[in-house]
Order: structure tokens, then C-alpha cells, then sequence
């Protein structure tokens, strides 16, 4: 009897170009940054369910279980599944997302909503995050319909709107999740097939949003005794805020354990204030910027620590750093005390620990090491929406990709033919090995 790898094959590249190619000339249509670019996923999925339907039970063609469910017009979720023979098994891929990051075209060296092929290169936006991987798993459905192996597992495949951007909830993952769609998924390991490299990613950061506004007192820059800078004001606020933060929140232990690149890290990103001429000490002025949480610490931990820092600047604002001699925070003579404030964005993340002994991420890693050659599972603080509600709902999740990091959400997005197949050929180890276990 042949064995699942020899059943299943290699990725066929005559079949899985054309689909990624009229994937990719979707993208446009599929950039995700409300209100000004709201993505229609179904532009894709339909593709996906042309694909998939002739090899369903809805239209008699074989195996396939194939769902398309929408909680807004235009905009759907794709469940796949190919029955296995034993009730209560299963093994799932989730998280291949049908929308984008937006792209400017003047930025590009070529059209990124035109697929394009340059050697084992295969161009456009999505063709890394993560159309590439769309087309990939759907062509791992395909051939499980097409060769019908007897499988003891059921394989579930979950292509899923909405992942870019998630200030319009109940449209993707959250909501088949939050309608008991996924809840026998918990039986058995989840794949998100949403990094890159080809290596297990078993670890990614939290992260809080955060706006620092000082306020002062504006006055010409000739009589700076006068007034509260508050740019400088904000600028030492914001200096022992990081110290603290550093302090409360070092190099976690396991950081090490999970490779991560960097530990947590409180950064100042932009700069903003209301404008004025050169020879005006600025009143008001905020810094904005984002913390990376490893996810060993709590996000609800810091930002409640963010606030005691705030607190304490103001209470004690005499002793804050300053910036020459007449630079100051108060002035006893108007009852004036300059201030800062810190709000955090709503959408704070949290980060995700992949269980390291689940039998999900011992069958990733041996099927990564026989196929791509060793295995070097890695972590960032980088953030990946999703999963660690999956996790915290009761889900073992393990995540990996395909596409190419140096390209992700970036000008140019390319993904590589070969790793793609090399992708296909992990699947079908991780399916084959969970039929041993």
C-alpha cells in the first residue's frame, strides 16, 4: 500500500500558479484599513470554493465537506474538512487570511495587484501574507479529495477573513469561534499557517498602543523662564517612564527557553504637536508608541503600572529631570503645574507561548527537519492577531509559514515556488504522523 506522502505526491506547480495568480490579481480588492479600504474576501473565496466544490458532497465529486459562512455581505469565512473514519480526531490548518496590507503601487519595482513570475519567484502583495498560503492549503484540500486516502483524522482547513485589521469584529476567526464552529478543533492540533520561514514560530509579543501628552505653557521662546516646555517636559516623562518600565519588566527567563529576538521593549514611535512658529515654546505636545510584551508578562500588569508611573510624575513633577537653568514644570507664581497623561488604544494584544510538549509542535518539527533540512524553531515581538484567543479558548496551537519574512507586510512581497512546495510536503508529514499517534 503506498504511504501518504507517495499518495499525496509534491505540490503540483501547474495547478497551485494560476490559483495564486488570480488570487493575487484580487489583492486590490482585498486591502484591509477601514473606513477608507474595506476588504471584500469573497473575491477570493470564491476562487478557493471553485477550486474545492467540484470535489464536495454538495455537488457529489467527492469527500469534501466544504462551508462558506458570512457574517457580512461580501465578506466570508471557507471551512473545509475531509472526513477521517475515527469520530473525535482531527487535525486543522487556520489562519490562512483572505484580505492584505494596503500597497502603493509608486512604491513598487512592479504592480503588487498583478501576480507576476520571475524565476521561482512568484510577485504580488499577498503572495507572502497570506494569499501564498490560501493557495497552498487549498491545494493540500484538493489532493486529499482527489487521491481519498483512508484517514483515521479528519483534516480541517479554515480560510478566514478579516485578520489585517480588527476595528470591525465578528467577521472572521472570532466569530466561528464565538459560534461553536471551531469547538471540535480542540481535539487535535491547530496549525495557523500565517508566519514565515519555513520554521515553527513558537512565540510572539503582546502589544499595548500608547499616547503620552504633556501639557504646559506656551510663551515665546525669548522668555523661556515664563514658560512650560512641553516638549521637554514629555521628553523626561517619557525617559523615566522607559526606566521603570525596564526595571518592572526585564528579560523574562524564558525568553531564552523560546529564542526569542529581543525581549520586551517600550519605544516612542511618532511625534506630534499643534503647530507654531520656531520662536514659540510649545504648551502641548504628545508622544506616541507601542510596547512589545513577551507573553510571560500580563498586558493588563503594564498598563496598570503605565498609569502608576504617570501618577507619580505629576505628584512629584518638582523632581523631574530638566533642561537647563530656566527649564522648570512649575511656576508658583500663576498656581501653574505642567502634567502628562497616558491612554492606551483599546486594541491591546497579547502574546502567545506555543506548548513545546503538545504532539502538534513534536510532529511540526519532525516534519520541518525531514523536509526543509534542520529545524530551528524561533520567537518575535512582533504580533499576530487571533491566536491567543484561540489559545485561551482551549486550542494547542502552533503556528508556521511559508512566505519570506524580509518581504512581510513590505514593498515588493515575493514568496519562492520551491518553498511553498517544501510547505505542501510538511503538511502531509504532519498528517501522516498524526495518523500514528
Amino acid at each position: 500500500m503506498a504511504s501518504l506522502t507517495q499518495l499525496m505526491g509534491d505540490l503540483d506547480r501547474s495547478s497551485f500558479v494560476p490559483l495564486l495568480a488570480k488570487l493575487i490579481n484580487e489583492s486590490q480588492h482585498v486591502q484591509n484599513n477601514p473606513p477608507d479600504l474595506v476588504p471584500r474576501e469573497d473575491l477570493v473565496a470564491r476562487h478557493v470554493l471553485d477550486a474545492l466544490l467540484p470535489l464536495s458532497t454538495s455537488t457529489g465529486g467527492g469527500p469534501l465537506v466544504v462551508r462558506h459562512i458570512n457574517y457580512t455581505e461580501g465578506r466570508g469565512n471557507v471551512i473545509v474538512e475531509y472526513p477521517g473514519s475515527v469520530p473525535g480526531r482531527v487535525v486543522s490548518f487556520v489562519g490562512m487570511h483572505m484580505d492584505v496590507v494596503t500597497a502603493d503601487p509608486a512604491d513598487w519595482d512592479f504592480d503588487p495587484f498583478t501576480f507576476s513570475e520571475d524565476g521561482d519567484k512568484l510577485r504580488g502583495r499577498g503572495t507572502t501574507d497570506c494569499l501564498g498560503h490560501v493557495a497552498l492549503v487549498t491545494e493540500l484540500m484538493r489532493t486529499l479529495g482527489q487521491t481519498k486516502p483512508n484517514l483515521k483524522n479528519t483534516v480541517v482547513a479554515v480560510f478566514i477573513a478579516n485578520e489585517e485589521n480588527s476595528s470591525i469584529p465578528g467577521i472572521g476567526v472570532d466569530a466561528l469561534v464565538k459560534d461553536g464552529l471551531l469547538d471540535h478543533l480542540k481535539d487535535g492540533p491547530l496549525f495557523w499557517i500565517d508566519t514565515a520561514d519555513k520554521q515553527p514560530c513558537v512565540g510572539t509579543g503582546g502589544m499595548i498602543a500608547w499616547h503620552l501628552k504633556a501639557t504646559g505653557k506656551l510663551f515665546h521662546s525669548g522668555l523661556a523662564h515664563k514658560a512650560i516646555n512641553a516638549m521637554e517636559l514629555n521628553m523626561e516623562a517619557l525617559k523615566v517612564i522607559q526606566e521603570r518600565f525596564y526595571k518592572d519588566f526585564p528579560a523574562h527567563p524564558k525568553e531564552t527557553v523560546y529564542k526569542f529576538a529581543t525581549p520586551s521593549t517600550m519605544k516612542p514611535t511618532k511625534w506630534s504637536y499643534p503647530g507654531g512658529g520656531i520662536n514659540q515654546i510649545p504648551g502641548e505636545c504628545t508622544i506616541s508608541g507601542d510596547i512589545r510584551l513577551t507573553p510571560f508578562y500580563s498586558t493588563s500588569d503594564v498598563v496598570k503600572k503605565l498609569k502608576e508611573y504617570v501618577d507619580d510624575i505629576n505628584a512629584n513633577i518638582e523632581q523631574l529631570g530638566t533642561r537647563g537653568p530656566v527649564s522648570k514644570y512649575v511656576l508658583p507664581d500663576e498656581n501653574l503645574r505642567g502634567r502628562v497623561e497616558i491612554t492606551i488604544d483599546g486594541d491591546v494584544m497579547s502574546g502567545v507561548a506555543c506548548d513545546l510538549d503538545s504532539r502538534g509542535f513534536k510532529a511540526l518539527c519532525k516534519a520541518t527537519e525531514e523536509v526543509v533540512g534542520s529545524v530551528q524553531p524561533y520567537s518575535i515581538t512582533g504580533s499576530l492577531p487571533l491566536i491567543r484567543d484561540l489559545q485561551d479558548e482551549g486550542f494547542d496551537v502552533q503556528t508556521s509559514g511559508y512566505g519570506i519574512m524580509n518581504t512581510y507586510h513590505a514593498k515588493n512581497e515575493y514568496c519562492l515556488f520551491s518553498d511553498m512546495a517544501q510547505g505542501f510536503k510538511v503538511f502531509v508529514s504532519i498528517i501522516s504522523q498524526l495518523e500514528e499517534a
